[in-house]
């Protein structure tokens, strides 16, 4: 094995660490915990405190809402079905979703919700994990078209927030919507991840939550990842915040008696800790293996971190300008297609959540780095301190 000890630069790891300090101690955000690894080394920043008013330090185990950067854990969990033989990637998943059965779809998306024609083919499991199925984010103001306001109406448009109902009530919301665009023709954004976590309690005959415990979270060593956080670890579950329109942090959701304080009614966002996430993470570039064994195999932890999106389908894809310029879709996150500003390599996978967390896996530069702070998302500039986070992380890099 590559002696990779003396690999990451010191002194540039310190600009991390000078970074986050330095946005925490201008509130920009209330803390933050930075980790990047490379090998065996690790180096972890932490910066600030995890809640404001109580001034409690942020720490290396501080647990975090992790929003969409559960898709990843859900699209392996489905890739493990996959490997078992329990599900095939072109099957249509009618027979375990029966809601998603005979769908019609809006003859244009601004037409009424009754002006339709029927689906052209039936949606996949493909579908679902590339986010082509038919339904989701729409890259338009709120209410631009009747199918949003329906959407939002029912409960089920795309948010940082739990679903507030049951999975099966979920599903029989969905099943009431036209489709948007056909299966296979254009990606949308995130709905297909929530249909994903309904199908594999399905499967399984088991919760989501109890499916992942035993499949994922145990063997990794994932101790303080899941879907709320228990009274003894509640003292280090962090606030999350939202900058309010003078970029003052308003809270968005505490600790104690939030959103996470009790078992969800659908489970479909995790809270994790940088080093259960970092387990995660060093288990796809292991290409599904690690110490205790192997998770995925390798054609499908490959897979995973594989654009399966073809041009077309960018092509009519609206997400946040210039993003399919360097970047497409595997499954349950983005992958690097062409080297991008931060210095990640073709081939690198991750993906960001709504509450300003993010996390990349570089095979070819061996590196991984992970991002947890807590303030809801309002825009694309909200990335900004992620981005160079990550640049800062690829310039540590010393061979």
């Amino acid at each position: 094995m590559l002696d990779r000890s003396r690999d990451l630069a010191p002194a540039r790891l310190a600009r991390i660490d000078d970074l986050l300090r330095d946005c925490a101690a201008r509130r920009e955000i209330a803390g933050a915990v930075g980790l990047v690894a490379r090998g065996d080394t690790v180096h972890v920043a932490t910066a600030g405190v995890q809640d404001l008013a109580s001034a409690v330090p942020m720490r290396r185990d501080t647990i975090f809402r992790i929003a969409s950067m559960t898709k990843p854990i859900v699209a392996a969990a489905v890739m493990m079905l996959v490997d078992e033989g329990r599900i095939a990637l072109d099957d249509p998943v009618e027979r375990w979703l029966p809601e998603l059965a005979g769908r019609r779809v809006l003859r244009a998306i601004g037409s009424p919700l009754d002006d339709t024609v029927p689906a052209a083919r039936p949606i996949t499991l493909r579908h679902l994990m590339t986010f082509t199925f038919g339904l989701g984010a729409v890259m338009a103001p709120p209410d631009t078209y009747p199918v949003q306001s329906a959407m939002r109406a029912l409960g089920v448009a795309p948010g940082p927030e739990q679903v507030a109902m049951t999975p099966d009530e979920y599903m029989r919301r969905i099943g009431t919507l036209p489709l948007m665009h056909q299966p296979g023709e254009k990606w949308m954004y995130h709905t297909g991840a929530d249909v994903l976590a309904v199908l594999i309690a399905r499967i399984t005959g088991k919760p989501l939550g109890e499916f992942l415990r035993e499949r994922i979270f145990a063997p990794l060593g994932m101790g303080d990842t899941g879907f709320h956080v228990a009274e003894p670890a509640m003292d280090r579950l962090a606030t999350s915040y939202v900058r309010d329109d003078a970029g003052a942090l308003q809270i968005s959701d505490p600790a104690r008696g939030g959103e996470y304080a009790q078992p969800p009614a659908f489970p479909s966002m995790l809270v994790s800790t940088a080093d259960d996430y970092l387990a995660f993470a060093r288990m796809l570039l292991r290409n599904g293996a690690y110490a205790g064994g192997r998770l995925l195999t390798p054609a499908s932890a490959a897979l995973m971190m594989t654009d399966q999106l073809s041009a077309a389908q960018k092509a009519a894809s609206p997400f946040f300008p210039g993003f399919w310029d360097t970047k497409g879709w595997g499954f349950g996150g983005a992958v690097v297609t062409r080297r991008d500003p931060t210095g990640a390599n073709p081939g690198s996978y991750g993906w960001a959540g709504g509450r300003g967390t993010n996390f990349i896996v570089d095979p070819a530069a061996d590196l991984f780095a992970i991002l947890l702070i807590q303030r809801l998302m309002r825009g694309p500039n909200d990335m900004a301190l992620n981005e160079e986070f990550l640049t800062l992380a690829f310039q540590a890099i010393e061979d």
